[in-house]
């Protein structure tokens, strides 16, 4: 499996195209803006697109789904939870002034302990609410698609409409009993993995340290 990011759109968030090489079959997680440049990178990898995933459903994260759909028919994946925040796109695209054009409604809904697969690799789906009420990270093959859930020495923020802090902390401390090994590949920023964040992620060691008493 290869996984490459491409860095989009003013909030700077990172798409990831999923491929498995074996069958050379490919998704794309949370297409957030550019779309050409996802588009170019979907072509060079030379692999067929066969979904595009979503971590949740706030505009840096969607801005790109409907060129990208024009140009392959392939069905969106969506926590039903995130659907209201999905239909206002365009409300919050306006309230930082950013051109936006609406997504074609998700076709399948994700929930949590579902396996999703591109190819031969299969992902978990982990339903983490928090920062959005449908949240979800894909879990799999030793990485995980981390959405908005985990960065590099931070977290995501809850002092967004329809955030939640405490169910933050509680996927939190769900991400926290997942394999330190696992490679962690978020939604902003650089990749890490748990073990490291575990180690120096002020959130997340600390969440641990509560659960584990």
């Amino acid at each position: 499996m290869r996984i490459t990011s491409q860095t989009v759109g003013a909030f700077q968030e990172n798409c990831h195209l999923v491929v498995d090489e074996r069958q050379n079959r490919a998704v794309l997680v949370d297409p957030g803006a550019e779309p050409e440049r996802i588009l170019r990178a979907l072509k060079a990898s030379g692999a067929t697109l066969d979904a595009i995933w979503l971590t949740h459903a706030h505009v840096d994260h969607v801005g790109a789904i409907a060129a990208v759909r024009r140009a392959h028919d392939v069905p969106i994946y969506l926590h039903p939870a995130d659907r209201p925040l999905y239909d206002r796109a365009d409300w919050q695209a306006a309230q930082y002034g950013l051109p936006f054009e609406s997504p074609p409604p998700p076709d399948r809904e994700l929930a949590d302990g579902d396996v999703v697969s591109v190819g031969d690799v299969e992902f978990r789906v982990l339903h983490t609410p928090g920062h959005a009420p449908g949240h979800c990270v894909f879990e799999g093959d030793g990485v995980v698609l981390a959405g908005d859930l985990l960065f590099a020495g931070s977290i995501g923020r809850t002092d967004l409409p329809l955030s939640d802090p405490r169910a933050m902390t509680e996927s939190l401390a769900r991400l926290a009993a997942l394999d330190p090994a696992l490679v962690v590949h978020p939604g902003h920023g650089p990749s890490t993995t748990i073990g490291r964040e575990l180690e120096t992620n002020p959130f997340l060691n600390g969440i641990a340290r509560v659960v584990q008493r």
